[in-house]
Order: structure tokens, then C-alpha cells, then sequence
């Protein structure tokens, strides 16, 4: 059984739109089963349905707008970088309304709705083994994988946006008494669920560069410190995801080929701009060909590297 794993990663999920797309257009990849964390839950019902176009207009086309209906950040530019700043209003409004968190993801929730039709989940239910997608449990302290196979098209669609809800800037969910986040505070990068569920090949994109080299630059207001903070932790739970899963898939003889992105794309992975996610879309996509053709023929891809930096600039 052949896998699909998505991990957590905000607006980056675009690159992972474009490496998808060339596994799945070019490589002609079939996947059985599919299972993603935040915004890779968000891409995973249309990319077992073969909707790339549609994706890549979503992700191309999303703004701030777009998630938050009552949104904790302000964007503000010094020189080439983009920083966070605080949106006193939203935030104070929040407190006056005993609020526990610092934004609503409302307008997300109907983004899903309005873009997965029941009729595209009845498809998807049918034509894949499953789609998983992952939550994190705060009430009892544990990660949940919620199954398209054993919810109604309300609840699953419900699941993805929860799966996306990086608490405290987004909505808190409360289901059956219990609070429900983004996935990616347990599971960021679920290759093991996909394995206890018996794919025996696995294709796993990961939001995060290979190597952090460069020096991070804390945040110079709580918001943007506490988003370095997030940033650091995820960096820890996606390399033990990784080790932890790369050692079950050794015991059980599992293929496993990591999909990471070329450098750190954004400071702020909550940041939805489309130029960028634009470019990162396309830059999947030639990172994607470029590791097929090294697998085909290793000296090849330096002249590869070249005439993409000849094509495209910001490659």
C-alpha cells in the first residue's frame, strides 16, 4: 500500500502542492491511502481526487481574509523581512469576550465547506482506502487520526479545520467535552499512523527545511517571541516524527522517501500571501522533478539546478 503524508506548515502548504503535483502528474504515483496534519489535511481529499487545479487555486488565492474572521495579527515590513505584529483591537475584543485565544478561524471552517462538496467526499470515500487526518486532543492530552471512513461529510470537514487550528491564535474546538487543536502539537509528521495502517511505501512532504543553518531572529513583541517559541517546538516534534517513523518503517521493511523544503520559506508560517505561495508552488513542483531526475541519472542534476536558475529567479 503506497501513502501520501503531509505535514503541518501553514501557507507553506503550497510547496506541498507542488511537489504532490509532480508525484501524482508526472511520476503517475497512485496512492492508497493519505494522511496529513494542519494545513496537510486541508490538501489531502483533492489531491486523492486528482483536483490540482482547483488546489493550487485555492492556495494561490487565500489571504488573511480568507482564515480569520477575527484575526490577532497586523503584518508589517522593515526593509525585505515581514514581521507580526499585534492587532490590539482583535485581541482586546477577545479578552472583553472571555475568549481563550487570541484570533477566530471561522472564515477557514467555511472555506472547507464551501470547497469539499458532499459529493466529492462520496467520491474520495469510495476511490481511496482512507484519507486521515490529524488532531490533537488537549482535553485528555493525546493525538487522534479521524478517518473519512467513519464520518459524516459535516464531521470530517469539521475535522480538517480543527486539524488546522494553531491555538492560541486560532479557534478553540470543543467536541463531545472535549478541546481540540492543530495536529501538528503531537503528530506533525503522522509517517507513523500511516504505517500502523499498513502502507508498505511511503512519500512523506515535510514544511521544514533539512538543515537550519541560519540564525533564527526572535520575535520583538510576545506575539512574534511566542511564534519563535512554536517554531523551535515544532521543529523538535517533526524530527522525532521523522526518526521515530524512519525506525518502525526500518522494522518493517517500509520505503520511505522525505520531501523537505529547500530553505526556511517564511518567518511566519500564519502569513497568507499569494505572490509567495505562487512561487512556492512552483518551487514544489521543480524540487519534486529535480529529485526524480537524480534518482534516474545523479549526474544530471547539476545541469538541472542551472537552467532552472537561467528559468526562474527565485529557484
Amino acid at each position: 500500500m503506497r501513502a501520501l503524508v503531509i505535514s503541518g506548515g501553514g501557507s507553506k502548504g503550497a510547496y506541498a502542492g507542488g511537489v504532490a503535483e509532480h508525484l501524482i502528474r508526472v511520476q503517475k504515483k497512485k496512492y492508497d491511502l493519505f494522511v496529513g496534519t494542519s494545513t496537510g489535511s486541508l490538501l489531502l481529499t483533492h489531491l486523492a481526487l486528482g483536483k490540482i487545479d482547483k488546489l493550487y487555486r485555492l492556495y494561490t488565492e487565500v489571504n488573511q481574509k480568507s482564515i480569520f474572521n477575527r484575526n490577532p495579527f497586523v503584518i508589517k515590513k522593515k526593509g525585505n523581512r515581514e514581521y507580526v505584529g499585534i492587532n490590539y483591537f482583535n485581541t482586546l475584543l477577545q479578552f472583553i469576550k472571555h475568549k481563550r485565544t487570541f484570533g477566530e478561524s471561522e472564515n477557514l471552517k467555511k472555506l472547507i465547506n464551501s470547497n469539499l462538496s458532499k459529493e466529492e467526499y462520496e467520491r474520495a470515500r469510495i476511490e481511496t482506502s482512507d484519507i486521515v487526518v490529524t488532531v490533537s486532543n488537549l482535553t485528555k492530552g493525546v493525538v487522534e487520526y479521524k478517518s473519512i471512513q467513519k464520518y459524516s461529510y459535516e464531521e470530517f470537514c469539521d475535522w480538517i479545520w480543527i486539524s488546522c487550528n494553531f491555538v492560541p491564535f486560532m479557534s478553540l474546538a470543543k467536541r463531545k467535552g472535549n478541546e481540540y487543536a492543530d495536529g501538528g502539537f503531537g503528530a506533525l509528521v503522522p509517517i507513523r499512523e500511516a504505517i500502523r495502517r499498513g502502507a508498505t511505501e511511503v512519500d512523506a512532504i515535510i514544511l521544514k527545511a533539512e538543515n537550519l543553518d541560519r540564525r533564527q531572529v526572535l520575535g520583538k513583541n510576545p506575539f512574534s517571541l511566542m511564534m519563535s517559541l512554536f517554531q523551535f517546538m515544532s521543529n523538535q516534534i517533526e524530527s522525532n516524527n521523522v526518526i521515530e517513523g524512519d525506525l518502525v518503517g526500518q522494522l518493517k521493511n517500509v520505503d520511505i522517501n522525505l520531501y523537505y523544503t529547500p530553505s526556511k520559506l517564511i518567518e511566519n508560517s500564519l502569513i497568507f500571501d499569494k505572490t509567495l505561495m505562487k512561487n512556492w508552488w512552483q518551487q514544489g513542483f521543480e524540487y519534486a522533478s529535480r529529485r526524480a531526475v537524480e534518482k534516474q541519472d545523479p549526474t544530471l542534476v547539476k545541469k538541472w539546478i542551472e537552467f532552472l536558475k537561467r528559468q526562474n529567479p527565485f529557484s
